[in-house]
């Protein structure tokens, strides 16, 4: 799965796409409860097998699990540096893996190619997995699924173990809701109807939760139409899982909502109005011109008109009246941060990401148009923006 994620804790084992592979200790977890509940399926597809035989075969089955969902995993970091996103990290964890990248999505399609990639690689190595076995010993898919199989050897159940292992990766990918590649590709496709991204991640997010409710259903409800009960076995994965998709569904709604607020940010709607005089000016003369414009912040700007700081009133207030003409008003000013300047037209992620790479913890920062001093923008009054309410 694609997603936006901050950096995992766990080991670095290499790098793809530019960024590190991460393996998170709740892999580990995965793996020996994975091995655990494939070893019965194993037995009795292959009784000719001995215990060990049986473990080795299970344990090979989450490895090559890992492997699939790495590809899977690689094949969305490739597409989304292809796309002009900077991939973070490619995570190994409990639930299996994610790719974490940074920029906005600005077309369906860019989204829809990322999510697609994943899932398309694991069914072409599912095919051919599929040739190899059958070229190696005769052996059919549909063989396994039916029953115990005659295999000559745990390498070509290897084969077979690969092919599942991919199979299973790529189509429950496909499965139309978030979180899954599958909402994704949904996703992409109602924004690309509607116009709207938020429609579209909303509308994935929900049918995302009817997935959940239907794979819970389908694992509990398949013994029973077979006249059995499902195991304890089941009965913990489909909750786990099921739980898993409908939380990963609940915050794509959620984070849609959270967009919507982004997009709708525009730097003019929040600057205050601002009053500019020249570096040098006195702290008199800095007075009598904002003296006419209430609440207005009074800025600093060089000879260039480019802005350097914004007067602290209570620091412009401690001046005595009688030194107020002889101090330089820069006595007073909170310097602006480096780079710090925002256009008017500014808005949504772009402007957060400018807030956030050069404001340097700031409360205020200056709002321009063509360079000239129109405003001073309240970061804080941003951050409150994005509050739920």
């Amino acid at each position: 799965m694609a997603s936006k994620q901050p950096r995992s804790r766990g080991w670095v084992i290499g790098r793809l796409a530019g960024a590190p592979v991460v393996v998170t200790p709740s892999w580990f977890v995965a793996a020996a409860v994975l091995t655990f509940f494939f070893a019965p399926a194993v037995r009795s597809r292959a009784p000719q097998l001995g215990g060990g035989g049986v473990t080795l075969v299970a344990f090979s089955f989450v490895l090559l699990l890992f492997v699939s969902v790495l590809l899977h995993e690689a094949a969305h970091a490739y597409v989304a540096r292809s796309r002009g996103h900077q991939v973070t990290e490619l995570a190994m964890t409990l639930w299996g893996g994610h790719t974490a990248y940074t920029g906005t999505q600005r077309h369906p399609l860019d989204g829809a190619l990322i999510a697609v990639v994943g899932p398309a690689t694991n069914l072409a190595l599912a095919v051919l997995a599929a040739w190899a076995a059958w070229a190696a010993d005769g052996v059919a898919f549909w063989d396994v699924l039916a029953g115990p199989a005659s295999v000559s050897s745990v390498g070509v159940w290897l084969i077979v173990a690969a092919g599942f292992s991919n199979a299973f990766v790529g189509l429950f990918n496909l499965l139309p809701g978030l979180p899954l590649d599958g909402g994704q590709i949904l996703e992409a496709l109602v924004w690309r109807v509607t116009g709207s991204r938020r429609r579209g991640t909303v509308a994935a997010g929900w049918i995302g939760r009817v997935v959940a409710v239907g794979v819970l259903a389908a694992v509990l409800g398949w013994p029973v139409l077979h006249g059995s009960l499902p195991t304890t076995a089941n009965v913990i994965w489909a909750a786990i899982v099921g739980a898993f998709l409908w939380q990963g569904a609940g915050e794509a709604i959620r984070g849609a909502r959270r967009r919507e607020v982004v997009d709708g940010l525009l730097a003019r709607s929040f600057a205050g109005a601002a009053v500019s005089v020249v570096s040098g000016s006195s702290v008199a003369d800095a007075a009598r011109a904002v003296a006419g414009v209430p609440d207005a912040a009074l800025v600093v700007v060089d000879a260039a008109g480019s802005p350097l700081g914004w007067v602290d009133p209570a620091a412009a207030a401690a001046v005595p009246p009688g030194a107020a003409v002889s101090t330089p008003v820069d006595a007073a000013v909170v310097p602006f941060p480096p780079g710090s300047a925002v256009e008017e037209s500014m808005g949504g992620q772009e402007l957060l990401e400018h807030l956030a790479a050069t404001s340097a913890g700031a409360r205020f920062v200056p709002v321009v148009l063509r360079g000239s001093v129109t405003g001073v923008l309240d970061v804080a009054r941003v951050a409150a923006a994005l509050r739920p309410r």
